[in-house]
């Protein structure tokens, strides 16, 4: 349970504090982009995605059982903070966040983190998958510039919208939203250690200040972006709200510990090493209650900017703590810059977020699994987008214990390491 930062820093030394410097840096401008688009499409404001990565990301990386991780705002939590906010409002997600820390803290010191092996893979790649439909659907409005009559409540209204809304279809939003997606595509494959996201969503968004384009910006449609942290408050508490949202909490709760261990297992794979479970719960559990108590999102381990980071060269939790200072620092001094980045160009992002999520790589093993794995992998996907991500969670994983009580005699499989 002990942080991995009080372990690495015993041996710490110029060298490493260099390396861990430029990951941070370059782990920001990836994840810069990403907090503003999934607090976009999560129905909340902007500027709450960078709370997050600031203080949740610190929180993480400080207290953490994993070297390397990076967390904050991820694509995993859009779903269900939309789901919250639509029901209960934005008080509600920050109290549910909040419960979800709460209950994560105590799952920690339970030490309840290596219980994640007993969760069957299929289970996750189910929703998960389902979760990336939902989100590439979303994204759609800003992608081709169409102008929706009112917001849409599910998957299926969302396709509906978006067909009764084509006439309003934008020539110069889809321009900048596809050049943002194959520029994003082009400079990972040219220079996957560079941070192409910032630059290519910086290039395009450039292109519609000075053409003068008529596309959405973050600054057109939500105002100006703040130039300061917000101060920490309680949210209101009763008896009866937090019995309201504790379904909303636990799915929280969930979704964090699922998705920061998967990453640090990612993490472990890539620089042979091995993190602390309950550590890493733990800091999970302190991330939210922070994120929360400044008013942002759910927070987790984010397994494309934690392998971000091992690419750049981060050896530390340092990284990640730098990682947070510098989206501070681009809050207090660039606010007004971020403010003008297209709403396309991050839709794109998001899309292609989605794309990673599903695995297209994993398609192929998935039609070759048995039949059960595939019903325990198809049947939360669908659950998650044509009912409830709650009601796919609680199905799948309570058919997947019983699947595994079935098959007690056999060994839990190995986690195959996602790639996102």
């Amino acid at each position: 349970m002990k942080p991995k930062i009080l372990t690495t820093l015993a041996r710490y030394d110029g060298r490493q504090f260099g390396a861990d410097l430029v990951a941070g840096f370059t782990v920001a401008m990836v994840a810069l982009p990403l907090s503003l688009a999934i607090a976009i499409a999560s129905g909340a404001e902007p500027a709450d995605g960078l709370v997050t990565a600031i203080i949740a990301g610190f929180l993480i990386s400080l207290l953490g059982g994993s070297r390397v991780q990076i967390g904050g705002p991820t694509g995993a939590f859009i779903v269900v903070v939309f789901g919250v906010i639509q029901q209960h409002g934005y008080d509600g997600l920050v109290l549910a966040t909040l419960m979800a820390g709460g209950i994560l803290l105590l799952a920690g010191f339970l030490r309840a983190g290596n219980l994640i092996a007993y969760v069957p893979e299929p289970v996750v790649n189910g929703f998960t998958i389902g979760i990336a439909i939902i989100i590439a659907a979303s994204q759609i409005e800003d992608l081709f510039g169409f102008t929706l009559a009112e917001a849409p409540a599910n998957f299926l209204e969302t396709l509906t919208g978006l067909w009764a809304a084509r006439a309003t279809w934008s020539g110069p939003a889809t321009a900048i939203g596809l050049s943002t997606l194959v520029l994003i595509v082009i400079l990972r494959r040219v220079a996957p250690r560079f941070p192409g996201l910032i630059i290519a969503i910086a290039a395009t968004s450039l292109i519609v200040v000075l053409a003068g384009l008529p596309v959405d910006t973050i600054m057109s449609r939500f105002g100006a972006l703040p130039s300061r942290l917000p101060m920490p408050a309680l949210p209101a508490l009763s008896p009866a709200r937090m019995i309201e949202l504790l379904p909303s909490a636990l799915v929280i709760a969930f979704l964090a510990g699922v998705e920061s261990l998967l990453s640090a297992m990612v993490a472990d794979r890539m620089i042979a090493g091995h993190h602390r479970p309950n550590a890493e719960v733990l800091a999970q559990g302190a991330a939210n209650i922070g994120s929360a108590l400044f008013g942002g999102l759910p927070a987790t381990g984010a397994i494309a900017r934690t392998a971000t980071n091992i690419r750049a060269g981060g050896l530390t939790p340092v990284a990640g703590i730098t990682h947070a200072l510098v989206i501070l620092l681009v809050m207090l001094f660039g606010a007004d810059l971020a403010g003008h980045l297209a709403m396309p160009a991050l839709a794109a992002l998001l899309v292609l977020t989605a794309w990673n999520m599903s695995e297209p790589g994993k398609w192929g093993r998935h039609l070759r699994a048995r039949r059960s794995d595939q019903v325990l992998l198809g049947l939360p996907l669908v659950l998650t987008v044509l009912a409830d991500l709650t009601v796919a969670i609680g199905v799948g994983v309570g058919l997947g214990l019983a699947l595994r009580l079935r098959r007690r005699g056999e060994s839990p499989p190995e986690w195959s390491p996602p790639d996102r």
